[in-house]
């Protein structure tokens, strides 16, 4: 007898030409500004990260809802985490491991071992740099001295 629930990990569950996955499309590190946008279907073996960055330019170009992210300069994706990994404690970014930058837009998402279910950030790098060196969050500072 089944109990409905399966054993099939998420990031398996299916195939790289159907993967789904979310990007964190950041607009402001330090106010935390961030709204995902999950892409399903993806064929991970034949999309390249440049492919990639202009389907989510697209997207936020014309779907509802994104026009407070239409006048960033989208330039950088950075894998935040897989499925079933260890989050970092950044609510936005991982800001550990410069190494997992995207930075060949050639590269198909596949060789970077994207999965489904991967969650990736899509921010500006000038920014990210920015906020690397002074990493101070404002969106918890009072607007107002009594």
């Amino acid at each position: 007898m089944s109990d409905g629930i399966s054993d099939v990990l998420t990031n398996v569950a299916l195939p790289k030409t159907e993967a789904t996955i979310t990007l964190r499309v950041i607009k402001s590190f330090e106010y935390r500004t961030e709204r995902s946008l999950v892409l399903h279907k993806l064929n991970l073996e034949i999309t390249t990260v440049g492919e990639l960055k202009d389907m989510a330019r697209r997207a936020i170009q014309t779907s509802s809802g994104w026009k407070p992210y239409r006048n960033v300069h989208l330039d950088t994706l950075k894998l935040y985490t897989k499925a079933h990994g260890a989050k970092t404690t950044n609510l936005i970014i991982n800001m550990d491991h410069d190494d997992w930058i995207f930075d060949d837009d050639t590269r198909r998402l596949v060789e970077l071992g994207i999965e489904n279910e991967t969650e990736i950030s899509f921010f500006n790098h000038v920014a990210y740099k920015a906020f690397k060196e002074n990493p101070e969050i404002r969106w918890d500072v009072p607007q107002y001295k009594k």
